[in-house]
C-alpha cells in the first residue's frame, strides 16, 4: 500500500514538473482580441452614412443592419458559454475570430445591403462568441484576479471601439477607398491575433465533460430587486449606445453642416474613449451609487445633447458627447459590478444570461424604432423625442436605485422568477 502510494505520488510530481510553464503573452493576446474584436463591431458606424448616399437606402436600413448584430451576438452568448467550458477556449476562439475575418471580407467586397447583414450577422455572433471565451480563458490564466481582469475587458471594449471608429473616420475622409480599406485593417490584426491563436495553448484545465446546453435567463426571487436597478441601467444605458453606433454620426455631421465622416466618428469615439478612462477608475468607488450617479448623469447629457445640436456648434456637441461617455460608463460598469455582487453562485449563468438578454434587446430595439421613426420623419425631427424617452429610463433606473434596499432579503422566495 505504501508502495502504491509513493508511486502514485511520484506520477503526479512528474507531471507536474513536466506541466508546460504558463505562456505569459497569452493575457495580453486576449486583451488584444477582445479590443480588435469589439473595434469591429463599432468601425462601420462612421460608414453608414457613405453606404446611405451611395446605396440610397433609408434611416430604418441602418438600423436593421445593426440590430443583427445585436441579435447575432446575442445567440452567441447564449450558447458558446457551454461549448468553450465543454471542448475549450481555443477552438471557440479560432472559431469566432475566423468569423471576423470572414465578415470583414465581406464587408471589403459588399456590393448590396444584403451582403451588409450577413457581414453584421457574422461579426455579431464572432464577437459575441468572442467576449464569452476570452473573458472566461482571461481568468483561465488569473483566476485571482476577477476584478482585475473584469476591469481590464470593460476598458478593452470601449477602447477598441473608440480607436476603430476614430480610425475609420480618419481613413474614410483622408485615405484611399473608404469602404475597403478599414476593414483590410481590421483584417490584417484579426489574421496576426489567428496566429497567435494558433500558437497559444487552450487555457481550461478543468477536463470534466460539461454539458451542453443554451444558458437559461432567470432570477432567483431573493435578487431581483438588485437585478431590476442593473437591468433597468444597463437597458437605458445600451439604448443610448445603440443609436450612437448607427444613428448620431450623420445626426452631428449634419448639424455642424460637416460633408465628411470624420466629425460624427470623432464624436462617437470621445464617448467611447471617456467611458473606458471612467471604467479605470470606477471599480475604487461603492458601484450602487456610482451607478446611481451614472444613470443620472446619463440622463441629463441626453437632454443636454438636444440643444448641443439644434445650435449647430461642433466644439458643444464633441464636449457633451465626451461627458455623456463618462456618466455612460460609470452607469454600465458599476450597474454591472452592483449584479454581480449580489448573485449567488449557484445562478451566474442565468442571471447573467437574464441581464445581457435585456442589454442586447435595448440596444436593438429602440434602435429598431428610431430607425422606423426616421423613415416616416427626417432623422433629425426623431432626436430629440427618442433622446427624451431614453433620458427618462436613465433617471428612472437612478431613482429606482434610490429605492431598491442594499442588503438582499433574509428570507427568499424558493422558486425563481423568469426575467
Amino acid at each position: 500500500m505504501l508502495i502504491k502510494l509513493i508511486t502514485r505520488t511520484e506520477m503526479i510530481m512528474s507531471l507536474e514538473t513536466t506541466r508546460p510553464a504558463p505562456q505569459r503573452w497569452a493575457y495580453p493576446v486576449l486583451l488584444a482580441i477582445l479590443v480588435v474584436g469589439l473595434g469591429t463591431s463599432g468601425a462601420p458606424a462612421p460608414l453608414y452614412g457613405i453606404y446611405a448616399a451611395e446605396w440610397g437606402f433609408a434611416p430604418l436600413t441602418t438600423t436593421i443592419v445593426f440590430a443583427v448584430y445585436a441579435a447575432a451576438a446575442l445567440v452567441a452568448v447564449l450558447v458558446t458559454g457551454s461549448i468553450s467550458d465543454r471542448y475549450g477556449r481555443r477552438p471557440v476562439l479560432l472559431t469566432a475570430v475566423g468569423l471576423i475575418l470572414v465578415g470583414l471580407v465581406v464587408f471589403m467586397t459588399a456590393q448590396d445591403v444584403e451582403m451588409l447583414i450577413i457581414a453584421r450577422g457574422l461579426h455579431g455572433f464572432g464577437v459575441g462568441a468572442t467576449v464569452v471565451a476570452a473573458t472566461a480563458a482571461l481568468l483561465d490564466l488569473r483566476p485571482d484576479e476577477g476584478e482585475k481582469t473584469g476591469r481590464r475587458t470593460g476598458v478593452a471594449f470601449n477602447v477598441g471601439i473608440a480607436v476603430a471608429i476614430l480610425g475609420t473616420a480618419f481613413i474614410a475622409d483622408l485615405g484611399p477607398d473608404p469602404l475597403v480599406t478599414p476593414y483590410a485593417i481590421l483584417a490584417a490584426l484579426s489574421a496576426v491575433l489567428f496566429l497567435a491563436l494558433l500558437a497559444m495553448r487552450e487555457t481550461h484545465s478543468d477536463h470534466r465533460a460539461a454539458t451542453l446546453h443554451v444558458a437559461r435567463p432567470h432570477v432567483p426571487a431573493s435578487i431581483r430587486h438588485h437585478f431590476r436597478f442593473s437591468a433597468l441601467g444597463v437597458m437605458a444605458s445600451w439604448s443610448v449606445l445603440g443609436v450612437f453606433l448607427s444613428l448620431y454620426p450623420s445626426i452631428a455631421s449634419r448639424a455642424v453642416h460637416a460633408d465628411h465622416v470624420l466629425f460624427g466618428g470623432t464624436v462617437v469615439a470621445l464617448s467611447a474613449g471617456s467611458a473606458a478612462i471612467i471604467q479605470v477608475f470606477a471599480s475604487r468607488w461603492p458601484a450602487k451609487p456610482a451607478a446611481i450617479v451614472g444613470d443620472i448623469g446619463t440622463a441629463v447629457t441626453l437632454l443636454l445633447a438636444i440643444p448641443a445640436v439644434d445650435s449647430g456648434n461642433g466644439w458643444l456637441i464633441a464636449i457633451d458627447s465626451a461627458v455623456m461617455g463618462l456618466f455612460f460608463g460609470l452607469a454600465f460598469g458599476s450597474s454591472l459590478r452592483h449584479l454581480t455582487q449580489h448573485i449567488p453562485a449557484e445562478h451566474r449563468g442565468e442571471v447573467m444570461s437574464a441581464f445581457y438578454v435585456l442589454a442586447y434587446g435595448a440596444m436593438a430595439v429602440p434602435t429598431l424604432v428610431a430607425g422606423w421613426a426616421a423613415t416616416v420623419w427626417a432623422p433629425d425631427d426623431i432626436f430629440a423625442p427618442f433622446i427624451s424617452v431614453v433620458a427618462v429610463a436613465c433617471l428612472s433606473a437612478g431613482l429606482l436605485g434610490l429605492r431598491t434596499p442594499d442588503a438582499d432579503p433574509v428570507e427568499s422566495e424558493p422558486a425563481p422568477v423568469a426575467a
